[in-house]
């Protein structure tokens, strides 16, 4: 698997940790755990951390569609973290899904697009979410806070700052 060799690779060359840049490929991390002995900073951890001080038991998570349909992700926040987990219907992750690989990840904004995913974010604060989970990393382009009623929680820059929390508090051997 080309990312446990990268893994590897890294552990190999003095990484102090790893930082996987994008929430899908978090689902890899059982695999990159079981062949490397340096920590791993988990995206999903990070945000699952951030959502229980805010004291949230329910939330909506909007990403890819692997993300989305997967259990990876999920299980992962039900299991460590004891929140609900709400995703859309399989229409609207389809939505999402073309939304962030044929717009977002050519830098294209489709105010249509915004309209799109801000209904689908309420119909998930409708079934009960008290927050939303940006669960890729091309999403804030689109989505704010401005643009929700509950709270967002915005993966890219939740961990990016648990990242840079480890760099400044870690001493290397």
């Amino acid at each position: 698997m080309i990312m446990v060799d990268a893994a590897e690779r890294l552990e190999r060359g003095g990484a102090d940790c790893i930082i996987i840049c994008s929430n899908t490929m978090h689902s890899t991390i059982p695999a990159i755990e079981a062949a490397v002995d340096i920590p791993i900073i988990s995206i999903i951890d990070e945000t699952g951390r951030k959502v229980r001080e805010k004291n949230i038991t329910t939330v909506g998570l909007i990403g890819t569609k692997k993300t989305m349909a997967s259990e990876f992700y999920k299980e992962r926040l039900r299991e460590e973290f004891g929140l609900i987990v709400l995703v859309p219907d399989m229409a609207d992750q389809e939505i999402v899904n073309t939304v962030i690989f044929d717009e977002l990840c050519v830098d294209y904004i489709n105010p249509e697009s915004k309209e799109e995913y801000t209904r689908i974010i309420r119909s998930l604060i409708e079934e009960g979410a008290e927050g939303i989970i940006l669960g890729c990393t091309e999403i804030p382009m689109l989505i704010s806070q401005e643009d929700v009623d509950v709270l967002v929680f915005d993966t890219t820059r939740i961990h990016a700052e648990a990242a840079v929390r480890y760099a400044l508090n870690h001493t290397p051997a």
